[in-house]
């Protein structure tokens, strides 16, 4: 999986005012990341409003992607519940052609033990026709994908990697010594992304790079180069505004960022709401 080495941008779903799909800003927003150098499409990931988006409207972008990209970019989708089951059944019904891996999210909510998230993993990676990224974020579900449940589920040969966001170095580093050679280590931490990679990470799906692609791009590029030197220079330019992008919650801070820059309104729908005339007055002095 050569091709998902580097800059994956999660990449935001623009809304209308009236909250409807903005494909025109998504356009815009796919020229943007693709001419900044990103290395992969992430699709429907949580940064996208996944919640809040029907089965049609995913379709409806994944094809609209799909269609822009004409198969010169990898594409990685967004595939997530918390009810193993239905997911298994979404995956039946889901046509991958195109994809090169989902992006699966851990159970939130309901707080399985580590018996219970290897389970709903194992039986995702069984059904599902392309392979597995495994997505920890203990932040947002609750629960934490423990780095020995990890390497238990990276035996599995439909589990290629995971992106590792739950801000824990040891918890990385762990994963980094123990781990096969063939199985990736990505970070899901914007700001963890250079001193991840300088102990094995393979590269970083983004929140950042949907505003920043040439910069965070090139910083990625960098480290993986092992010019470190150069690529913590790029790394500081993001530490503060970094904070920002979760100040009111993911993506709001992005997408305020990326109304600013003229190419998609700032809309989310509920229970998210728009920037604060606050929030965007210190994005705006960073910017």
């Amino acid at each position: 999986m050569k091709s998902l080495r580097g800059t994956g941008v999660a990449l935001i779903t623009p809304f209308t005012q009236d909250l409807a799909i903005d494909f025109d800003s998504l356009k815009k927003l796919l020229h943007f990341t693709v001419q900044g150098g990103v290395d992969y499409l992430v699709v429907n990931g949580t940064t996208a409003e996944s919640p809040t988006t029907t089965d049609a409207e995913k379709e409806q972008i994944l094809a609209f992607v799909k269609d822009f990209t004409q198969g010169k970019l990898p594409l990685v989708y967004g595939v997530g519940s918390n009810d193993t089951r239905s997911l298994v059944e979404t995956i039946k019904k889901t046509d991958f052609s195109g994809i090169q891996a989902i992006l699966s999210v851990s159970p939130y909510y309901n707080k399985p033990s580590q018996q219970g998230l290897y389970q709903h993993y194992i039986q995702l990676a069984d059904a599902c026709p392309v392979p597995v990224i495994l997505y920890n974020v203990p932040g947002r579900t609750a629960s934490n994908v423990t780095a020995e449940t990890t390497l238990k589920l990276a035996k599995h040969p439909n589990i290629i990697g995971i992106k590792e966001a739950s801000g824990n170095l040891e918890q990385c580093l762990q994963l980094a010594k123990h781990k096969s050679a063939d199985f990736m280590l990505i970070s899901g931490d914007d700001l963890l992304t250079v001193p991840m990679i300088s102990f094995g990470a393979e590269g970083v799906i983004s929140v950042l790079a949907n505003a920043f692609p040439e910069k965070f791009s090139k910083m990625v590029k960098l480290a993986l180069d092992n010019n470190f030197p150069e690529a913590t220079k790029l790394l500081f330019d993001f530490v503060d505004i970094n904070p920002l992008m979760y100040e009111e919650s993911n993506p709001v801070g992005v997408k305020a960022i990326l109304e600013m820059l003229g190419i998609a309104q700032p809309h989310v729908r509920l229970p998210l709401v728009d920037a604060t005339m606050a929030l965007k007055s210190k994005l705006q002095k960073l910017l």
